[in-house]
């Protein structure tokens, strides 16, 4: 039973992963930071998934990226785009909608 819940679970957290990375790329970060700033709200995202995830939204014009060497490092930072924002924001109304459907759900009598 616990390796389906557990498969269960990951599924949950794959399917709001692109909303969680345009909300916290708000703020413009590169792969480690961002990493670890999703840690810290008890999101544990792999850097296998991470960043091919990153990648992908970029691709998809959803994020803005620039190379720089600050701290001695090169690294990549990488920013929602004004079309991430676009995107952001219709992601975030249909979460809204299916918890508000998902509490309705519980209100059925049966």
């Amino acid at each position: 039973m616990s390796e389906r819940l557990e498969a269960m679970r990951l599924e949950l957290r794959r399917g709001i992963l692109i909303l969680v990375v345009l909300k916290a790329l708000k703020q413009e970060q590169y792969g480690y930071s961002l990493r670890k700033a999703l840690q810290a709200v008890d999101i544990d995202i792999e850097e296998g998934t991470l960043y091919p995830l990153v990648r992908r939204l970029e691709s998809y014009g959803l994020l803005h990226s620039r190379w720089s060497t600050e701290e001695g490092r090169k690294r990549r930072y990488y920013q929602t785009s004004p079309k991430g924002e676009e995107m952001l924001h219709i992601l975030e109304a249909d979460w809204q909608q299916l918890n508000k459907s998902i509490a309705r759900i519980s209100e059925v009598k049966k």
